[in-house]
């Protein structure tokens, strides 16, 4: 039986970033014209916490029973390394999507936007058939297509939506921004798993373009946060404060363009959703001081 410490890892902490930034960027979006309000901020934030852990449950559970996962460096894998029970692991992912799917109808009922409830059961139905089903779409390389449509366009523009009743090309340069680092936190997870994907058949986008590509692919997905940045300058200037966490950014990419392979990119999965995230808040906080100042 898995442990408490276990069952936390296997829900893979380090991707959380991944779904607390595009909903700071969608309050960001929502506050730049007054539409901000903190309790339906908060429920968007716990669906995409709930919706990302579930992903990740899900993706142990399928890569697991495929075998996938029965060698390989990082995080804990339930399934993989066989301390839970398939089944187990299985129904905390569907717990986890009943959440979102509670909490989500929550939301589009207090925010009456009833148009967000068919898009929010496709976003489940795509968390499940990443990794899951008789022909799941991550083992096509289609698994960055995911991440940034439903990680950084509906999840940003979803959480504008719901507070400003509206979305903005504001929040779409954001959504374009947030989802390109989100992508690159997945990129990295692949390039990191070539050879074992490889001889298991899995045919992510890294698998497809191969080591040198994936890496190019990684570096032009965060570079791609700079111009979204200087986008949503042309409506709130402050926004460009997110330049100090460039830092964050550039450890990813030495370490990338490094050639550096295996466990050694671990640490980049950590500070690419660390840049995210700050990037994030840091847009949130411009636009807060933009706002406060007129």
């Amino acid at each position: 039986m898995a442990t408490l410490a276990q069952w936390v890892a296997g829900a893979r902490p380090r991707t959380l970033p991944a779904a607390v930034a595009p909903v700071a960027l969608g309050m960001a979006a929502a506050l730049r014209v007054d539409g901000a309000d903190g309790g339906r901020a908060l429920l968007a934030l716990l669906v995409a916490l709930a919706l990302q852990v579930g992903v990740n449950y899900a993706n142990d559970y399928s890569d697991g029973i495929r075998g996938t996962d029965e060698v390989r460096a990082g995080p804990v894998r339930l399934v993989g390394q066989r301390l839970a029970d398939p089944r187990n692991v299985r129904l905390a992912a569907f717990l986890s999507f009943g959440a979102a799917g509670v909490l989500g109808l929550a939301l589009v009922a207090l925010a009456q936007t009833w148009v967000m409830l068919p898009l929010g059961a496709l976003a489940v139905l795509a968390a499940w058939r990443y990794t899951g089903g008789d022909n799941p779409y991550g083992y096509r390389g289609l698994g960055e297509v995911y991440v940034f449509v439903f990680f950084g366009l509906l999840a940003t523009l979803g959480t504008e939506y719901t507070q400003a009743g509206s979305v903005s090309w504001f929040g779409l340069a954001g959504a374009v921004g947030v989802g390109s680092i989100a992508s690159a936190i997945l990129v990295a997870n692949n390039l990191r798993d070539i050879p074992t994907d490889t001889e298991h058949g899995k045919r992510t986008l890294a698998v497809r373009l191969g080591d040198a590509r994936t890496r190019a692919l990684y570096v032009g997905l965060m570079a791609t946060s700079v111009p979204a940045l200087a986008v949503m300058a042309l409506w709130q200037p402050w926004v460009l404060v997110a330049l100090l966490a460039l830092p964050l950014a550039w450890r990813g990419v030495s370490v990338v363009r490094g050639g550096t392979t295996g466990p050694g990119l671990i640490p980049v999965l950590a500070s690419t959703g660390a840049y995210e995230l700050v990037w994030a808040v840091l847009v949130l906080a411009g636009v807060s001081v933009g706002v406060a100042l007129g």
